[in-house]
C-alpha cells in the first residue's frame, strides 16, 4: 500500500511538474514567435504604403522623421530588411519585379513564390523563411516578401535552448522530488510495516489462548451439561477466534499479496466449486442462487485466493439478503479481463457515501448489518485484498433493492 501510494504521488507530482514546464516552453516561445511575426507584418505594412520601397534608401532621398516610422520601429531596420516584390495583373501575369534589395532571390525565384501565393490564396503568411503581404491595387495585384530568416533562426536557437533547459530542469526536480518522497514517506512506510507485523503477530499470540479456552469449555460442557453462561462463552470464543483468523489473513494479504505464486489456473471451475457449497445453507434460508458462469475461462492468480474471494462475496450476499430471494453469481468475460459479480436483494437501500466505505474494514452500511448475522466487518475488506493483490479491482453498486459487488480480475 505504501509502495502504491508513493508510486501515485511520485506520478502526480512529475506529470504536474512535465505540465508546467510544457506550458512554460509553449507559451514563452508562442509569444517570441507571435512577436516575430508582428514585427514582420509592420514592416510588410510599411513597404505596402510605400509602394514596395523605401524612398529615402536612394542616395537622393532624405532620411525619414523618427514620426515616420511605426512606433517601437528602429530607424536601422529599414536599412537592415531585406525584401522583394512582384506585381502581377488578375490573370496572374507578372507586370514587375523588384529583387533589388535582397541577393539571394532572383527573378525566376521570386516569380515561383509570387505564384505559390496568388494559388493559396492567403493574404498573409510564410513561403520557406519569408513573410509575405498581398495587396490589391485597382486590378493589379502586389506581393511584398519579407526575408525573416535571421529571425527566424533566432527563434529556433531560442526554442532549443528553451527546450533543453526545461528537459534539464524536469529531470533534475523529478530526481529531487523522488529523493524527497522517498525520505518523507519512509517513516510512514516503516510505521505501516509494524502495524501490519503487530497484527500477525498478536493474532498469533492471541490463538494460544483462545485455543485453551474453547477446549477448557468444551470439557466444562461435558462435565456440567448443558449451561447457559458454557454455551454463550464458546459462542463469543468461536466468534473472536475467526476475527482473529481473519485479521491475520487480512495483514498477511496486504502485506504479501503481491508475492502470492500466480499460475494460469480454469476460474470458471474454481468458482463453480467454490459457489456450490453454499448449496445447503442457501436452501436452508429458503433461498436460492441463481449462476451464471462462462465455461473454459483462464486467469492467472492464485486458485485458493480466488475461490476464499467467491466464499466471502457469496457469504456476504447470503447474510444480508432479504428472506426468500435470489442470490445471483456471474463470470463473464469482459475484454482483457474477468468479470465475477454477485447480487442480492436488500432490506435496506445503501446510499452512495456508504458504498465507498464498504470495503473498510469493520464497515458495516447501516444498523441491521451487525453481529447477530455472524460477520465482522472483514470480509470485503479481505476481497479488497484479494483482488487488489492479482492487480484487479473491486467495486460495489445498488440498483433499486439489488445490492452488487463486481470483482475485475485481469486475464
Amino acid at each position: 500500500m505504501i509502495k502504491k501510494l508513493r508510486r501515485r504521488l511520485i506520478i502526480l507530482s512529475v506529470s504536474a511538474l512535465l505540465a508546467f514546464f510544457l506550458i512554460l516552453v509553449l507559451a514563452m516561445n508562442l509569444i517570441n514567435y507571435t512577436s516575430l511575426k508582428r514585427e514582420a507584418d509592420v514592416t510588410l505594412d510599411m513597404l505596402a504604403n510605400m509602394s514596395g520601397k523605401f524612398p529615402w534608401l536612394d542616395d537622393s532621398s532624405p532620411e525619414p522623421d523618427a514620426d515616420a516610422l511605426p512606433p517601437d520601429m528602429s530607424p536601422e531596420v529599414p536599412h537592415e530588411s531585406r525584401f522583394f516584390t512582384v506585381t502581377m495583373t488578375g490573370a496572374c501575369e507578372i507586370i514587375a519585379i523588384d529583387t533589388r534589395r535582397i541577393a539571394t532571390v532572383d527573378d525566376e525565384r521570386a516569380r515561383e513564390f509570387s505564384l505559390k501565393v496568388v494559388s493559396n490564396g492567403d493574404e498573409r503568411g510564410f513561403i520557406e523563411s519569408f513573410r509575405y503581404l498581398r495587396t490589391e491595387r485597382g486590378s493589379n495585384v502586389t506581393v511584398t516578401f519579407l526575408d525573416c530568416g535571421r529571425r527566424l533562426d533566432v527563434f529556433r536557437g531560442f526554442l532549443l535552448t528553451s527546450a533543453t533547459i526545461a528537459l534539464a530542469g524536469f529531470i533534475l526536480l523529478s530526481v529531487i522530488i523522488i529523493l524527497v518522497f522517498n525520505k518523507i514517506l519512509r517513516p510512514v512506510a516503516i510505521s505501516y510495516e509494524k502495524q501490519k507485523r503487530f497484527i500477525t503477530d498478536a493474532g498469533h499470540e492471541i490463538k494460544t489462548p483462545l485455543t485453551i479456552i474453547g477446549a477448557n469449555v468444551d470439557i466444562l460442557a461435558m462435565e456440567i451439561g448443558e449451561n447457559e453462561c458454557v454455551e454463550d462463552i464458546g459462542r463469543q470464543t468461536k466468534r473472536l477466534t475467526e476475527l482473529t483468523n481473519e485479521l491475520v489473513t487480512l495483514a498477511r494479504m496486504e502485506e504479501y499479496g503481491a508475492e502470492l505464486p500466480k499460475i494460469d489456473f480454469p476460474i470458471s471451475e474454481v468458482v463453480t466449486e467454490a459457489i456450490e457449497a453454499f448449496g445447503a445453507p442457501t436452501r436452508a434460508q429458503g433461498k436460492r442462487i441463481v449462476t451464471d458462469i462462462a465455461p473454459l475461462l483462464t486467469i492467472k492468480g492464485d486458485a485458493a485466493s480466488i475461490s476464499r474471494l467467491v466464499g466471502i462475496l457469496a457469504d456476504n450476499a447470503l447474510k444480508y439478503s432479504k428472506d426468500s430471494s435470489e442470490l445471483t453469481l456471474t463470470l463473464r468475460k469482459q475484454g482483457k479481463n474477468v468479470l465475477l459479480s454477485v447480487s442480492n436483494e436488500v432490506e435496506n437501500a445503501i446510499s452512495a457515501d456508504e458504498l465507498e466505505h464498504l470495503f473498510d474494514r469493520f464497515y458495516r452500511a447501516d444498523p441491521s448489518r451487525n453481529s447477530e448475522t455472524g460477520g465482522h466487518g472483514i470480509g470485503l475488506s479481505l476481497a479488497h485484498a484479494i483482488v487488489t493483490s492479482h492487480g484487479g479491482k473491486i467495486t460495489a453498486a445498488i440498483q433499486g433493492s439489488v445490492f452488487t459487488v463486481t470483482a475485475t480480475l485481469p486475464i
